[in-house]
């Protein structure tokens, strides 16, 4: 059996796809905004709180503030796809499963083996 911790939070953000070259979605290549949905989980070691559920939110809340939102309120992800900011918190948080959509519709998630 194996347990894990579940956060979900949203963010407001900004991304492009600069090197799109699909006509029907040309728009994807000028800076666009989204509600960012991410849904991160981490394994614990046992049943008590390994890991404060809220502190753990509240990291990845802060790290994604002052990466990309500067001291604003809406993260400015640049070139980044759902798959690479996925990736990224996969990595930074240790992660068993990350997922990102954009608008909680179309998005990407990543899992760790």
């Amino acid at each position: 059996m194996r347990t894990s911790i579940i956060v979900r939070l949203q963010v407001e953000g900004l991304h492009q796809w600069k090197g799109c070259d699909i006509e029907d979605v040309m728009f994807l290549a000028e800076p666009h905004r989204h509600i960012f949905h991410i849904e991160c989980r981490k394994k614990v070691s046992h049943n008590d709180r390994d890991i404060e559920i809220i502190c753990f939110k509240r990291s990845i809340q802060r790290y994604l503030a002052e990466t990309y939102a500067k001291g604003g309120i809406v993260c400015n992800f640049g070139g980044m796809s759902c798959e690479m900011i996925a990736m990224e918190l996969t990595k930074k948080f240790n992660l068993t499963y990350c997922s990102v959509l954009e608008d909680n519709e179309n998005g990407a998630e990543v899992v760790s083996e």
